[in-house]
């Protein structure tokens, strides 16, 4: 039986099935994102979205969704849906949908009197293209299938409204048309895997609303391009396959190239595979490299997002050279900043001050999964490279003190991941020493001295960076640690900042902490009692007056609640870490029923994955980005240390009998 499998009841019931979505991406940057029952409820949702380069590199919708009717008897059944007005569904083929399986891949089994249709979705790895195979299952009479794709050739952040300065012409290619709405764009290529009959009969669409805009308090409705319909017959048992592209395809192919597409895929038949099969959507390969995407469907590759991901989705997952890659392209981006003041045009905001100390936090995740030999042998120049660089103040706006603590300037422009801001100035201003950079740094430099402890050329080195951690040690806990047993979120010279955030967790949850155990506990308690929910750490205390734990609202409103309560996933992972340093072995039953909170979203929001961020109060509805891959990746991370503790207390009580 399938993991994700929804029946009939929950299919045609919209207050149920239309929250349900549903990613595909080919690992290039371009998607297919709606859902469950086909009826696009974002301006950002479509069947082929693609980046275009030579426009903009943003994502583009050409093909916004693909209306199937079934015809017998001369009798047309619409299985399309789309939202015209608040509570005004049309055609409401949701009402012949008997069942949704995501196992391997997204597939919907329609009913239509004595007509049994099945609808599998795939996208082609590597390609902009999409193949969508129909097969008549039951007929007891000749059937037709008419196919109406509905066009709008914008970028996914804006709408379409009717104009006349589309191009609406089609031009013939075997098995199907091109067509291209503006300049500017590629021709889109739709083609079937036998010949169907085309008839041109173009309309506007007019009106089409997506309810999860109007919620954003954003525009919401657009008027969409139908430049005719498609039509075929199709016999009990056939399969025909629909192709969506940039590029003209050979429709013989169309079989092999589905079938040898099936064989890469993950099924999704368990809590791990789901999330395995969702960080592999993160990946990004290009001509310049291969990165992690922070999340769909409207994030790029973001620096600080990239780093947080990317152990947990590939080591987690047994990618150890996708890992290589990934870094490899970050390494030689972060080596060009760093020397020659040059920003990477691919990875967002690589020149953050604290994307140095999360390089190192990340390489240090490749040492546990391989050896402290392998990881110095790989990356133990780049570890030293990047410590000498903070130390010689080459990071901007990252500046060493004397008393060894890093400090930055984070009033003007946020300079941390509480990145909210309205007219570009930060909504929380955290400035000066900033908890979780200077956790990093200790972390950092105890790191860079496991790497080369007991190497005979490095003996004064590591003596030298061993006096500075020790500085760091003692001004990290004068510094931070308060009287009342937690730790201040950032000090700027006689400010404290008293606010209970989840950057305790970071700072306590690395591997070398300045804390000592019962240091660690006092705050892990707190963060336990105030910030843990079942969808990950709040990032602000309940008790908190500024506490605002429902993102919601107009774009404002939610930039002011973003950071100041809603619980992240992510988070979670540098507590479970934090929890395993404080009780080891005998913490794992605890973080593994913490777990089950985030196996039951597996069914929610973009399902067989995490969205962005949940409310921080009952009941933790997700929000934001459908499918993010830092919190993908740190629930993968924490499974995986999860099962090695698992084997390590197996070995430990067979040892004892």
């Amino acid at each position: 039986m399938s993991y994700l499998k929804f029946d009939k009841n929950l299919m045609i019931n919209l207050e149920q099935s239309l929250p349900k979505e549903m990613l595909r991406t080919n690992k290039s940057g371009a998607y297919h994102c709606t859902t469950i029952v086909g009826c696009n409820t974002r301006k950002q949702h479509g069947l082929l979205v693609i980046p275009i380069p030579e426009m903009d590199d943003k994502a583009h919708v050409l093909l916004s969704s693909l209306d199937e009717t079934v015809i017998q008897h001369g009798a047309p059944f619409n299985l399309g849906l789309h939202q015209y007005g608040e509570g005004v569904f049309s055609p409401n083929g949701h009402k012949y949908i008997r069942q949704f399986d995501c196992e391997s891949v997204p597939t919907v089994t329609y009913r239509v009197g004595g007509v049994i249709l099945t609808k599998e979705k795939v996208f082609i790895s590597h390609e902009n293209r999409i193949l969508i195979k129909y097969t008549l299952v039951e007929a007891h009479s000749p059937t037709k299938l008419q196919f109406r794709p509905f066009l709008a050739f914008r970028n996914a952040n804006d709408l379409c409204v009717q104009n006349g300065a589309i191009n609406t012409a089609t031009n013939p290619v075997k098995n199907g048309i091109s067509t291209c709405l503006y300049a500017g764009y590629p021709n889109l290529f739709m083609q079937f895997s036998k010949q169907p009959e085309w008839v041109a009969d173009g309309h506007w669409y007019n009106g089409v609303e997506y309810y999860k805009d109007r919620d954003r308090g954003i525009p919401y409705k657009e008027d969409l391009w139908v430049p005719g319909y498609f039509e075929l017959p199709i016999s009990k048992g056939e399969s025909i396959i629909f192709s969506a592209s940039t590029f003209e395809a050979d429709p013989d192919t169309f079989i092999e190239t589905y079938e040898n597409e099936l064989t890469s895929r993950t099924c999704r038949t368990s809590f791990y595979n789901c999330l395995k099969n969702s960080a592999k959507q993160f990946y990004l390969k290009n001509k310049s490299g291969m990165y992690i995407m922070a999340g769909y469907p409207w994030y790029n590759v973001r620096a600080r997002d990239e780093l947080m991901a990317l152990p947990g989705c590939t080591l987690a997952i047994d990618h150890k050279e996708d890992f290589e890659l990934i870094m490899e392209t970050f390494l030689n981006a972060l080596s060009h900043l760093l020397n020659d003041g040059i920003k990477d045009r691919t990875i967002g905001e690589i020149d953050l001050p604290d994307i140095p100390l999360w390089t190192i936090w990340a390489i240090q995740q490749y040492r546990r999964a391989t050896s402290s030999r392998e990881c110095r042998e790989k990356y133990g120049e780049n570890v030293r490279y990047i410590v000498e660089a903070i130390r010689n103040g080459k990071v901007n706006n990252l500046q060493l003190d004397q008393n060894g603590l890093l400090t930055s300037n984070g009033i003007d422009s946020p300079v941390t991941w509480l990145s909210a801001s309205i007219n570009g100035r930060p909504i929380i201003p955290r400035t000066g020493y900033i908890l979780e950079f200077n956790a990093l740094w200790y972390n950092a430099l105890r790191f860079l001295i496991s790497l080369y402890d007991g190497d005979a050329a490095s003996v004064d080195y590591v003596d030298e960076i061993n006096g500075l951690a020790e500085k760091v040690k003692e001004s990290f806990v004068a510094t931070f640690l308060n009287d009342y047993g937690y730790l201040y979120d950032y000090v700027n010279g006689t400010y404290t900042d008293l606010e209970v955030r989840p950057n305790m967790a970071i700072a306590i949850g690395m591997e070398y902490s300045p804390l000592d155990r019962r240091q660690r506990k006092k705050v892990l308690d707190l963060i336990t009692r105030e910030l843990l929910t079942p969808k990950g750490l709040r990032s602000l205390s309940p008790k908190s007056y500024a506490y605002r734990p429902v993102y919601v609202g107009d774009p404002i409103q939610r930039e002011y609640a973003v950071h100041q309560g809603p619980a992240r996933p992510w988070l979670f992972g540098f507590y479970a870490d934090a929890y395993f340093k404080v009780f080891g072995v005998s913490g794992v039953g605890f973080i593994e029923r913490m777990l089950i909170g985030y196996e039951d979203e597996m069914t929610e929001g973009c399902i067989g994955s995490l969205s962005e961020l949940y409310d921080g109060n009952p009941p933790y509805t997700g929000r934001g980005a459908v499918s993010t891959a830092k919190n993908v990746g740190e629930i993968l991370r924490t499974l995986k240390n999860v099962k090695e503790l698992n084997k390590l207390q197996t070995l430990e009580t067979e040892e004892s009998k």
